[in-house]
């Protein structure tokens, strides 16, 4: 068939707690076109986090080296971390037809609006700011002091909202992982995700 769809990056952000990583765990466990970013930091693994799966974890030094190198398609430092994507990975995924999917910080996906990379930038939000902070208490990974850092930086992060093509407030979760979902159909079928050789499409008539 001459029609070819160009795959993307599917960037998705959201302040701490906003529920991100469990709409990208199932946008992931229903569509096997689309990949796993796994971004590298330099915080240390929560308890039930391994090494490779949800993150790379390395030292801030060897971190510092990478960037020197070219490295990262992005990095940021979010409360006192570095964070990053590896370019290499992204191309190579992206060059296999795979579309990749990653959740960073508005800092990040700031950096890649500049790259040469075809994407697509979601936001997701609480319903509100008092949800979020039930939500940072509720998951219990959190000091007190913790939370209200994670807070004040929701609130610059909502400042950037007008960055992203889309807004996803997820009050329900099945209803914004359906809205993530519809979001990635009609980015796959936009004009300009196609490859139509015209030769070729009225050899078909």
């Amino acid at each position: 068939m001459p029609y070819r769809k160009t795959p993307f990056l599917i960037i998705l952000s959201a302040p701490s707690g906003g529920g991100k990583s469990t709409i990208l765990n199932e946008i992931l466990n229903d569509n096997n076109q689309i990949e796993y970013s796994v971004s590298y930091t330099t915080r240390p693994p929560r308890g039930y986090e391994q090494n490779g799966i949800h993150y790379n974890f390395v030292s801030r030094e060897a971190f510092e080296q990478m960037i020197k190198a070219g490295d990262f398609l992005e990095h940021a430092q979010f409360a006192g971390h570095y964070y990053g994507t590896s370019i290499s990975y992204i191309q190579s995924r992206l060059a296999q037809g795979k579309h990749v999917i990653m959740d960073i910080d508005v800092q990040g996906a700031a950096q890649i609006s500049s790259k040469d990379i075809p994407y697509v930038k979601i936001f997701l939000m609480p319903p509100s700011l008092k949800i979020l902070k039930e939500r940072l208490i509720n998951r219990k990974t959190d000091s007190s002091e913790e939370i209200e850092k994670r807070l004040q930086i929701a609130r610059t992060e909502i400042q950037s909202i007008p960055l992203y093509d889309y807004l996803v407030i997820n009050d329900r979760l099945d209803i914004a992982v359906d809205d993530v979902r519809a979001i990635i159909r009609a980015e796959e079928n936009r004009v300009d995700r196609y490859s139509l050789p015209e030769t070729e499409f009225l050899k078909e008539q």
